[in-house]
């Protein structure tokens, strides 16, 4: 149980009422910022408040959405018209105990906890989060590939580009719909286990030899990958949806010159399965408060 804890959530998505929710259910005193536009608290005894520095002093956890802010401090809101913006003055105001939580935090959040000595935990990081977290991807990178195509995906070739934990389910669900599926890689290691599976192994520098006849690419390497080069020598029919975070590895300017359909689809777990992502985060974020509370009660 969390009881006496309190959590303070800022801003996020549909994911994190399934968070909110299961910390409530554990008994956590839940305080909520940049909710306000919902119906009705996500929980019985969930507070609404205004973010201030009195705030974050009294927090024990402090729950960020996935990605936690852009670089200069904006939270993601989804359920109010209110901007959420963190300054210096709030990482000063917080406990020196407290444990923030996040999907993936970039350089301003990163560079402020580390000069108050907080402690980060960034769960995309776990390989545990980040494979449950593959399933969600991989069906909606799925979803996406039949409404922006005019065949089937079985009978399809398919390139998978990044062999890591969303790569490799994805690789594997379109293999058991029939595709055929060419794994473009960076290690050997990864070069073997995609040829044990089946698939059809390749380096990424070679990559501008397996464009010719491909029908999908699925990138998941967040540096520009597929670029001019590679789109030139593409059939034009052919359909890129690229799964790595903002900006992407697309050269998504040139695609759309040539006419070939080019896609950025970061964050497909919160659009197609907020649901089931959010108890995800919701399991692992209570999960690691129970084991560090336990381990402070030990101490």
């Amino acid at each position: 149980m969390l009881t006496g804890m309190t959590i303070v959530f800022l801003g996020g998505d549909a994911r994190q009422i399934e968070v909110i929710r299961k910390c409530a259910e554990l008994d956590a005193n839940v305080r909520i910022v940049g909710f306000d536009q919902l119906e009705e608290p996500p929980a019985a005894g969930v507070s609404s408040e205004k973010l201030t520095t009195e705030l974050l002093a009294s927090a024990d956890v402090l729950v960020l959405p996935v990605v936690a802010s852009d670089d200069k401090g904006s939270v993601p809101v989804q359920f109010s018209s209110e901007p959420i913006i963190l300054h210096e003055e709030h990482f000063a105001s917080l406990p020196k105990d407290v444990l923030i939580y996040t999907g993936m935090a970039k350089d301003f959040i990163r560079r402020l906890t580390a000069k108050y000595k907080l402690e980060l935990m960034e769960l995309l990081e776990r390989d545990d989060v980040a494979i449950y977290n593959s399933i969600p991807t991989a069906e909606g990178a799925l979803m996406m590939a039949i409404q922006n195509t005019d065949i089937t995906i079985h009978g399809s070739t398919c390139v998978v580009l990044g062999l890591g934990r969303t790569g490799f389910t994805l690789a594997r669900n379109l293999q058991a719909l029939g595709a055929s599926v060419k794994a473009g890689v960076r290690r050997k290691d990864h070069f073997a286990r995609a040829a044990e599976m089946g698939w059809k192994p390749f380096m990424t520098t070679d990559l501008a030899d397996q464009a010719s006849d491909i029908d999908l690419i699925f990138n998941t390497i967040p540096t520009m990958i597929v670029t001019a080069q590679i789109i030139a020598k593409m059939p034009r029919q052919a359909v890129i949806i690229d799964l790595a975070s903002s900006p992407g590895g697309t050269d998504f300017r040139y695609a759309e010159k040539r006419g070939v359909k080019a896609l950025l689809a970061p964050g497909l777990p919160g659009i197609v399965a907020p649901k089931t992502a959010g108890i995800i985060m919701a399991n692992c974020i209570c999960q690691s408060i129970l084991e560090q509370k336990i381990r402070g009660d030990a101490e």
